[in-house]
C-alpha cells in the first residue's frame, strides 16, 4: 500500500527554514545549511546523473530516503515563483532537468496549466486542498510511495490532517534564530520513534505517525 513519507531538515532550534525567504535565499537566510549533510554524498551526486560525492551514513540515508517514490507533493513556497497569480516564466529553483524523475504536485491557490519537465518530472498544480492532492499523487504514484517534499507548512497540514504515516526529521546542529518553524500548527500527532542514525553532521530520526 502505498505510504505518505516526509523528510525534512531541521535546526535545533525547530526551524525548518531559515528568516527573510526570496528567490535569493528560497530557504531563509542560512537555511542552506539545513541541507549541508546530503550535499556531499554519492547519492546525492548519483541522484543528480553525475558522478563524485562520498559513501557514508549520510549518503545510505539519503539513498533509502529516495527509494521507492513514485510522486511529491509541495507547497506554493517550495515551488517559488512569489506569491498571488502565476508568471508562467518562473519555472521552478531547478533548472530544466529537476531531480525528482516523478510527479510532483504543488499545492496553490491560484491555477496553472501543468508543467512537462525534462527527465520524467512534470508538475501539476492543485487548487482544491491537500486531499486532493494526495487522491492524485496516489494515482500517478501507482502503488510506490507519495513523498512531502516541503516545506513545513505542507508538512503540518498532512500531519494535522492524519494522513503522513512516517516522518523522518534532519536535525543539524545548528541554530537559526528565527524563520519558519516545523511542528507549530501540526495538531497532536503521536510520533514512534522507528530509527535513528547519528553522524557528525545530522541526526537523523525516523518516526512512525501513530493513528
Amino acid at each position: 500500500m502505498t505510504a505518505v513519507t516526509a523528510h525534512i531538515g531541521m535546526s535545533l532550534d525547530g526551524f525548518a527554514a531559515g528568516p527573510h525567504q526570496s528567490p535569493q535565499h528560497p530557504v531563509g537566510v542560512g537555511g542552506m545549511r539545513l541541507h549541508q549533510w546530503l550535499l556531499g554524498t554519492r547519492a546525492w551526486y548519483e541522484h543528480r546523473g553525475q558522478e563524485g560525492g562520498e559513501e557514508s551514513a549520510d549518503s545510505e540515508v539519503l539513498a533509502q530516503a529516495m527509494r521507492g517514490i513514485g510522486a511529491y507533493i509541495m507547497g506554493r513556497r517550495m515551488f517559488g515563483g512569489g506569491a498571488g497569480p502565476w508568471d508562467p516564466s518562473w519555472r521552478g529553483w531547478w533548472g530544466e532537468e529537476p531531480a525528482f524523475h516523478a510527479p510532483v504536485f504543488v499545492l496553490t491557490h491560484h491555477p496553472r496549466e501543468p508543467l512537462e519537465m525534462k527527465g520524467g518530472t512534470t508538475f501539476t498544480f492543485v487548487t482544491d486542498g491537500i486531499e486532493s492532492a494526495l487522491e492524485q499523487a496516489r494515482v500517478a504514484a501507482a502503488g510506490r510511495d507519495v513523498s512531502l517534499a516541503g516545506g513545513a507548512k505542507v508538512v503540518q497540514q498532512y500531519l494535522a490532517a492524519g494522513l503522513l504515516d512516517e516522518l523522518t526529521i534532519h536535525l543539524r546542529p545548528i541554530l537559526l534564530g528565527s524563520g519558519e518553524r516545523l511542528l507549530e500548527n501540526a495538531g497532536d500527532p503521536v510520533l514512534e520513534p522507528r530509527k535513528v542514525v547519528a553522524t557528525d553532521l545530522a541526526t537523523h530520526i525516523t518516526y512512525r505517525v501513530v493513528r
